[in-house]
C-alpha cells in the first residue's frame, strides 16, 4: 500500500493516485484537510527533505505575513497544510518520496 499525503484538490495528488491505479499499485490518497498531519510527522518529512517540503508557492505561503513565513516551518505545515508540498509518498516499507517526478515514479515502480 502506498499513501499519498496530499489535497484532494491538488492536481498532482490525483494524477499520483491515478498513475499508481492504472499500474495495478495499491494506493490511497490522505487528504490532509479531512486526515491532519501530527507535528511527529511533519517533523519526520521535514528531517527527510528539508525546505523542499515546504511549498513556498503556493497561494496560502503569499497570504502569510512576514513574521509568520520567518516562524518554524514544520509549525507552520502542521497549522497550514497547503503548505506541505505535495505528495509525500510514503511506501509499505516506510519509504517516503517528495513530489510526483520521474524519479518518483521509477522509485515506486512506474
Amino acid at each position: 500500500m502506498i499513501v499519498l499525503h496530499g489535497l484532494k484538490a491538488c492536481d498532482t495528488c490525483r494524477k499520483a493516485l491515478k498513475d499508481l491505479g492504472a499500474a495495478g499499485r495499491d494506493a490511497r490518497l490522505r487528504d490532509l484537510r479531512a486526515e491532519p498531519v501530527t507535528a511527529a510527522e511533519v517533523e519526520a518529512w521535514h528531517d527527510a527533505f528539508g525546505k523542499d517540503l515546504l511549498n513556498i508557492r503556493s497561494t496560502t505561503w503569499r497570504g502569510l505575513t512576514e513574521a509568520e513565513r520567518a516562524g518554524d516551518p514544520v509549525a507552520l505545515m502542521v497549522a497550514h497544510p497547503a503548505l506541505v508540498k505535495r505528495p509525500v509518498a510514503e511506501a509499505a516499507d516506510g519509504t517516503l518520496h517528495l513530489g510526483w517526478r520521474d524519479d518518483t515514479r521509477a522509485a515506486l515502480g512506474l
